[in-house]
């Protein structure tokens, strides 16, 4: 790959992990209080262990707020931003042509396939990036209103410790609405990975984000699963193996 797409890909990957991880502890947290609480045998076996577990899920907490914060800060180094900025400055790298010669160093095959296949891709315009950007500030709108002070007043800085003024912050925080945001930053990452490696249009796709949907609808073992998804089932498989081999 050449320079702008080694910068490209390298500011996808940073930010696949981030989107990824923030959906794993606010999934793994989700799911553990829903299980436990529905569940009156774990909820017995969970508290034998208090300490362990209120550890783990405040860990869980901390956890998806700071990665909420690095996701939508525009301070900080590896965000939301610079990933669309890296693809918006950097278009060329998703033209056919440069589709075309990433799949030839993939596929030894290539020139059998690869001029249909080309017929198929959408290269990129600003308004696909100008759409793009819409959503980001759409959704930062939300974390600066709801979460940025309760991520770096509470968990980041122990600026606020009265405890009706932390009620007060975490009153406006919604659980729906967390998910809906970590759900669009990961569909953010598979858009642009599939405009990149693909040449599909970069369309934010919907995923599931209701734990009850996904503690009830498990996906079959051969369909692709998201974070969330793929979380939620390893939480409930866990706590009913601990339950099961409990004495």
């Amino acid at each position: 790959m050449n320079k702008q797409e080694k910068q490209f890909t390298h500011e996808l990957e940073i930010f696949r992990t981030e989107a990824e991880a923030g959906a794993q502890f606010l999934y793994a947290n989700l799911s553990l209080h829903s299980i436990i609480s529905e569940k009156k045998k774990t909820l017995k076996i969970i508290n034998r262990t208090p300490l362990f577990w209120n550890t783990t899920l405040a860990a869980l907490q901390t956890s998806f707020f700071i990665v909420l914060g690095r996701i939508f800060d525009q301070k900080s180094k590896h965000n939301i931003y610079r990933l669309l900025k890296s693809a918006q400055d950097n278009i060329n790298i998703f033209s056919k042509a440069a589709l075309a010669n990433r799949k030839r160093k993939d596929s030894d095959n290539a020139d059998e396939w690869l001029d249909d296949y080309l017929k198929t891709v959408h290269e990129p315009t600003i308004k696909d990036f100008r759409d793009l950007r819409k959503k980001v500030k759409e959704y930062r709108k939300i974390y600066e209103s709801n979460y940025q002070d309760i991520r770096n007043k509470i968990f980041a800085h122990k600026a606020v410790s009265d405890p009706e003024e932390v009620q007060a912050l975490f009153s406006k925080a919604n659980i729906k609405e967390l998910q809906k945001v970590f759900v669009f930053v990961n569909a953010f990452y598979r858009a642009l990975w599939q405009l990149f490696n693909n040449g599909k249009k970069p369309v934010l796709r919907k995923m599931r984000y209701s734990v009850e949907s996904m503690k009830r609808d498990r996906k079959p073992e051969w369909q692709s699963q998201t974070v969330q998804e793929q979380m939620v089932a390893e939480v409930k498989v866990f706590l009913k193996e601990l339950t099961s081999n409990s004495q």
